[in-house]
């Protein structure tokens, strides 16, 4: 064998263990990924406990309210009656349920809930509703009971007027169906109950019985927020100045909150929870020095509220959050036409152009959904008494669950027909009246 020969086998040897030794002296493959970063799950944890904690706020804190609602006005006194150390005949579950008051089903236990079903509890009797009231079992009110039994004090949650139930039980009695807006609450009635109303009257500048006829003349499922802020009970018109309650769901990815926009959802939960239901809270919004719109609230410095312990600030992201979080309802199978539904969606986002404003998915406008009254053609009296002057492009998602009481603000609109035929005219649209009929449709489907 000739040299060359030999020293290409070597080579060839020596590269061959050369690559064996390389072979085997290399790493173990590269392990798979690490499971999520451990933050991921610092994340879920927060959004579990976030839910949970705004459940609890939303449904059951006053933020220390009851100072207002028991000591200064004493409107337990007059759920109690006078038989059971308050005044008057006090307030019986008929009566409860009459103004709008719901009792949450789950909260009963199976042995009252089986009395109730047979006839065998006193629906009469104010003392059943304090019975109630100890269940905790009323929707957005609490009673606070002295060691003796008797409630010395009441206070009032987000849920009174943002909760109602779905009289699975019997009429005013169910499971509660969070954010849905109670359009059969008669606040101004139940408000007018409490026997001491004076430091209303003082806010107002208004004498006792002209502050309670104010109050009874809101109706059902209405409120007036801003009362409190420009003193104006009645529209030019002459009818109440209160609005209707608005829904507290499908509010995510919505940005101004409100029939008028105040604020973001956040906001009106402070304004709401310090201004309204008089929680002990902290409350900033300069806008409402102005005397000029707001005198009622300038005069009394509702722009800078501070209490110390501070009830209401601590308490706002999570109850934020839960708000966020609860959806718009779907509408129930049967509740409208589905062909003419498909058909009226054309119209929506066609000839119609209401898709211009509600635009789908949230159907409202991204950004700042605001117009003035010109532009939506209805008067600017309830505009005017917000720091914008304009109203919000309600989201339509869920209309069916708060149809009760009419459309717009103050329910000028009995109908969605109704509707429809104020935006055609204003608009000129032209619709036809089959396009109109499909168009409430897919309204109604939404």
């Amino acid at each position: 064998m000739s040299t060359n020969k030999r020293f290409q086998i070597t080579l060839t040897i020596c590269l061959v263990l050369a690559f064996l030794f390389a072979w085997i002296r290399m790493p173990a493959a590269t392990p798979p990924p690490n499971p999520p970063a451990p933050f991921d799950d610092v994340i879920s944890t927060n959004t579990h406990s976030m839910i949970e904690a705004g459940r609890r706020i939303f449904r059951y804190d006053t933020f220390g309210d009851e100072a207002f609602w028991g000591d200064t006005i004493k409107l337990h006194q007059a759920i109690a009656g006078q038989k059971l150390g308050g005044v008057g005949p006090g307030v019986s579950p008929k009566t409860a349920l009459s103004v709008g008051l719901k009792v949450d089903a789950d909260a009963l236990p199976a042995s009252l809930a089986g009395e109730i079903q047979k006839g065998k509890v006193d629906l009469e009797d104010p003392a059943t509703t304090l019975a109630l009231l100890k269940l905790n079992a009323v929707l957005g009110v609490t009673g606070l009971f002295a060691p003796d039994g008797k409630l010395k004090s009441v206070g009032i949650q987000c849920a009174l007027c943002h909760s109602t139930v779905d009289d699975s039980f019997s009429p005013g009695i169910g499971h509660r169906l969070d954010g849905w807006a109670n359009r059969d609450l008669n606040v101004g009635a139940i408000i007018a109950l409490a026997p001491d109303l004076s430091v209303v009257s003082a806010l107002l500048g208004a004498d006792d019985a002209t502050v309670r006829k104010v109050l009874n003349g809101w109706g059902p499922g209405k409120f007036d927020a801003e009362l409190f802020t420009d003193g104006k009970a009645l529209r030019p018109d002459g009818k109440s100045a209160a609005t209707l309650i608005p829904p507290a769901l499908g509010l995510a990815g919505v940005n101004l909150h409100t029939w008028t926009g105040w604020g973001s959802v956040t906001h009106w939960n402070a304004f709401v929870a310090v201004l309204e239901m008089h929680g002990k809270g902290t409350f900033l919004d300069s806008r409402l020095n102005d005397s000029v719109q707001f005198p009622v609230a300038a005069k009394a410095g509702f722009g800078h509220v501070r209490n110390d312990p501070d009830l209401v600030t601590s308490k706002l992201p999570a109850l934020h959050f839960y708000q966020l979080a609860i959806p718009a309802p779907i509408p129930p199978t049967g509740s409208f036409d589905a062909k003419g539904a498909d058909r009226g969606r054309l119209v929506f986002d066609g000839k119609a152009k209401c898709a211009t404003c509600h635009v789908p998915p949230i159907f409202t406008e991204p950004g700042w959904n605001m117009h003035t009254a010109a532009e939506i053609g209805i008067d600017d009296f309830q505009a005017n008494r917000a720091p914008d002057k304009r109203y919000r492009t309600a989201p339509l998602k869920g209309l069916f669950a708060h149809a009760k009481g009419g459309f717009f603000h103050d329910g000028r609109f009995a109908t969605l027909r109704d509707v429809v035929d104020h935006y055609d005219g204003f608009f000129k649209l032209g619709l036809s009246a089959a396009e109109k009929t499909d168009l409430v449709e897919y309204l109604k489907s939404i």
